[in-house]
């Protein structure tokens, strides 16, 4: 027997609708959508389309563009930094940022020491020279001189080779106990001279002088409020006084600053009992 059918005004037959038509419509759709998910994300077509979400941040959205759309190769990790340095830049002029790589080298003239050869230098016509050797340092102990000219560390050449300050400090600091070979040219010297110099604990010292301007009257000039300072600071005063210091001048010009409870505990020293030096305030 036949399906049963029905006539339209134009006496054509028109099958009955199937109930499951929308469901078969459905998975169809479904299925497309799937498909397209499928080949967009695994590499047959090409991802250039910014995904985002309400909810995300302006700031990755667009590193991830770039990343994505820009010509050449982007290093993300140096973007962000110089972003997050302008942002801070536009608070105020104490705000700064300083990356995990460079954090040791500006935190370490306040901690007192640091670990190297112990020599103050300076790169003129591209030659490292030294200005002074640290006293009490590795180098100095070995009788390397104000002058000397180093033109090698462990054999590579550094004369000559664009070489820059951070790259002079990695190679010259290490480990307290490792050691290092160096070569010097000397003035008076025919041939290099070699060092073998083992890295030590080297001492920086934020009191530059402390002496009697005249009879009874004590001088003593700090450059930085160091972890170290409030120490130095007692030992100088101290042996002033023995020297029969009675009045003292103490000398803060050119300061850099620092450690804000060293500079709190020298303040005290001068102030009467009870007196409020400082005090900081937050949003909480």
């Amino acid at each position: 027997m036949s399906d049963p059918i029905e006539t339209n005004n134009n006496h054509e037959p028109l099958k009955k609708h199937n109930p499951f038509m929308p469901l078969y419509f459905a998975l169809v759709l479904a299925a497309g959508v799937g498909f397209g998910y499928y080949f967009t994300f695994n590499g047959a077509a090409p991802q250039n389309k910014l995904h985002t979400s309400s909810s995300g941040s302006k700031i990755n959205n667009l590193l991830d563009f770039i990343e994505m759309q820009y010509v050449d190769t982007v290093n993300r990790s140096q973007l962000e930094n110089k972003t997050i340095a302008a942002m801070l830049k536009s608070l105020d002029p104490h705000s700064d940022y300083i990356p995990a790589e460079d954090f040791d080298a500006v935190n370490e003239p306040l901690e007192g020491n640091f670990d190297g050869i112990g020599v103050e230098f300076n790169i003129i016509n591209d030659t490292i020279r030294v200005i002074n050797p640290i006293i009490g340092g590795p180098s100095e102990k070995l009788g390397i001189k104000a002058g000397d000219k180093i033109i090698k560390v462990s054999g590579k050449n550094m004369a000559g080779v664009k070489i820059t300050n951070k790259q002079v400090f990695d190679k010259l600091r290490g480990k307290s106990g490792t050691d290092v070979k160096v070569t010097i040219l000397r003035t008076g010297e025919k041939k290099p001279l070699e060092f073998n110099i083992t890295r030590g604990k080297i001492p920086l010292y934020s009191i530059d002088i402390s002496y009697l301007l005249k009879p009874g009257i004590g001088y003593i000039k700090i450059s930085r409020f160091a972890g170290t300072t409030y120490e130095e600071y007692l030992s100088a005063f101290n042996t002033l006084s023995k020297q029969g210091m009675k009045k003292l001048i103490l000398d803060l010009r050119g300061n850099g600053g620092g450690f804000l409870k060293t500079a709190v505990e020298l303040a005290d020293e001068f102030l009467a009992n009870g007196l409020q030096i400082v005090y900081t305030q937050g949003r909480t």
